[in-house]
């Protein structure tokens, strides 16, 4: 071989060899294109989950916080009650104590006297201090301090000092002085904005506390009222507004039984919300039909019935105490909600009215039916209270019905896939969203879902065929560049540099050929997977709701149990007032 020959022959090596590198680094540089591809997809896919479950972090760290600061507020606000307005529970305390000493006689005057005067000392500008100074002159007969206390209490609270004076006669079993204070009171007051204290009056009609006579006084004055405020459409709509409110809070909770359901269909929360308001009736019964009747025995004490009303009117907490209540409901709801203040606003404004200093004889009414203990009304009162809310509690109940009805959706769809797509070899096979609606037969919407997956699957599977076609073109070109450019200097030379650079080229080819066949088939029984399962969820669905229209005509049927109570409401007491109950009786037994 000549000097010649044998620098070709090194300058064909050299050649042969950067072609080999290039084959190389081309089919390199292609797994990295694919792999960064991947890489990006998975990384995008990884980023929408860390999103997800960042706000579901922040949602859950948020409901902790408000809750733990709810729960310091309780202690806080509490804390600020007993520290400014604490004192007046010895107040409160004393008053049915010193009724009741007087009774067994085992308190001195002058001890009451004393106690009385250090109250009223202890406790400025409340009602009930210059009242158990009245209390406590009246067995002295000390007419000239008796009149001036009772002056100075009627001062600071005119309609508590009538009330107080009122039982504490009637307790005395002196009926005409009680009745004329309550009559007294009653002309005083304005329906359109009663005190707090109204609810007692609610509390001696349940009870019959004041006898016949003032049983007819009451049943004829409030009468009138409730005549008046009638015909005002606001005020009465307002208590209808409550109710519904009510009732809307008796839906029972987002039903987690339907998963398919809730997943495929976008009906799916019309759906839930629906089956959650026919809930609402049976609900509604549990409630309320359980309340129990009026008690029409006649009481063996009427020391007993009055202790018992006198206790709620000097509990109640005075007009000063009310923002702080208003406060502690609102931090009790939050953590009722666990941390979620949004629903504890919701909640708090439904019982807003039973923070309010003044209400209508209307609203009082309902808010004794709705949150008795807010006003201090006993379980008598609040079955009395709904049965007079009863026309109200009807028109809100049927706008109920009526609006939820109107909800159900008259055609069910459902859609089946991920936007997002499926990952299949190496890519994302983005088969469309299915639709289809339960309004056609459920084979033939199972025969859609098929096709709709069949006709997508083997094409999305023929792009990851390897291309055969410009690798082997390359190939060839190469060959034949080898043989064309080396046979003219050695023609054995190229035809095994031919070999070789065609050899190793035709072995990679394969193994990316082999490679990409096996991710066909991977990707074909994966999609074939993802079928079969998109047809499971389409039969689950047809199942659950199936499950959700039996569930929901059980629930609904409810409705017509829940009008009959309604309706029974009116035969709670005698010809439908809730006046004409029970009175007690006096120690000997008669009818006071």
């Amino acid at each position: 071989m000549t000097e010649v020959d044998r620098q070709l022959h090194n300058k064909v090596d050299q050649v042969g060899n950067r072609v080999l590198r290039l084959t190389e680094n081309l089919i390199a540089v292609s797994d990295q294109v694919s792999a960064v591809d991947t890489a990006q997809k998975q990384t995008q896919d990884s980023l929408l989950a860390l999103v997800t479950e960042f706000r579901s972090f922040v949602r859950s760290a948020a409901l902790t916080a408000n809750l733990h600061s709810a729960e310091t507020q309780i202690l806080s606000v509490e804390e600020r009650l007993e520290r400014e307005y604490g004192h007046l529970k010895r107040v409160r305390r004393t008053a049915v104590g010193i009724l009741q000493a007087f009774d067994v006689g085992l308190a001195t005057q002058d001890t009451v006297q004393q106690i009385s005067e250090e109250l009223m000392i202890e406790s400025p500008r409340y009602w009930l201090a210059p009242a158990l100074v009245a209390l406590a002159a009246w067995p002295r007969d000390d007419r000239a301090l008796c009149d001036k206390a009772v002056e100075e209490a009627f001062r600071r609270s005119p309609e508590r000092t009538s009330l107080l004076f009122a039982l504490i006669l009637r307790r005395q079993g002196r009926a005409d002085g009680a009745v004329r204070w309550l009559r007294h009171y009653l002309r005083a007051q304005n329906p359109d904005a009663l005190g707090r204290e109204f609810a007692v009056i609610l509390e001696c009609i349940a009870q019959g506390a004041f006898g016949p006579a003032g049983r007819d006084l009451m049943k004829t004055t409030l009468a009138g009222w409730r005549e008046t405020l009638m015909t005002d459409d606001e005020a009465r709509q307002a208590q209808v507004r409550r109710w519904r409110a009510e009732i809307d809070g008796l839906r029972g909770p987002a039903s987690a039984q339907f998963p398919r359901l809730s997943r495929c269909s976008p009906q799916w929360p019309v759906l839930d919300e629906v089956l959650r308001c026919a809930g609402a009736h049976q609900a509604l019964l549990d409630t309320y039909a359980a309340l129990p009747e009026p008690d029409t025995r006649l009481s063996d004490r009427l020391e007993d019935t009055v202790d018992d009303i006198l206790d709620r009117l000097v509990g109640e907490y005075d007009s000063e105490e009310l923002p702080y209540h208003r406060e502690l409901a609102l931090h009790r709801a939050v953590v009722a909600a666990g941390g979620d203040r949004d629903a504890a606003q919701r909640a708090t404004e439904v019982g807003a009215a039973s923070y309010e200093e003044r209400s209508d004889y209307l609203s009082v009414q309902t808010t004794a039916a709705l949150d008795p203990a807010a006003i201090g009304a006993s379980a008598a009162t609040q079955r009395l209270s709904v049965a007079a809310c009863g026309p109200w509690i009807a028109e809100a109940h049927a706008g109920f019905s009526r609006d939820y009805r109107a909800k159900a959706p008259s055609e069910v769809e459902l859609h089946i896939g991920d936007p997002a797509g499926v990952d299949a070899g190496g890519r994302k096979c983005r088969i469309p969203v299915w639709k289809g609606s339960f309004n056609t037969d459920v084979d033939a919407m199972e025969r859609s879902l098929v096709s709709h997956w069949e006709r997508r699957i083997e094409p999305f599977v023929q792009t990851l065929a390897y291309p055969l076609r410009n690798p082997l073109l390359l190939m060839a070109g190469v060959v034949v560049a080898i043989l064309l450019v080396l046979s003219g200097a050695s023609v054995g030379f190229a035809l095994l540099l031919a070999l070789f650079v065609g050899g190793v080229w035709g072995v990679v080819v394969y193994q990316r050929w082999d490679a990409a066949d096996t991710a066909q088939d991977d990707a074909r029984e994966l999609l074939h997977r993802h079928k079969r399962e998109a047809v499971d969820q389409l039969r689950g669905s047809a199942a659950e709701l199936a499950d959700w229209q039996q569930r929901y005509r059980a629930a609904d049927a409810v409705e017509g149990a829940a009008r009959t109570f309604i309706a029974s409401l009116a035969t709670t007491t005698p010809a439908g007032a809730p006046f004409e109950g029970r009175v007690v009786t006096g120690s000997e037994g008669g009818t006071v």
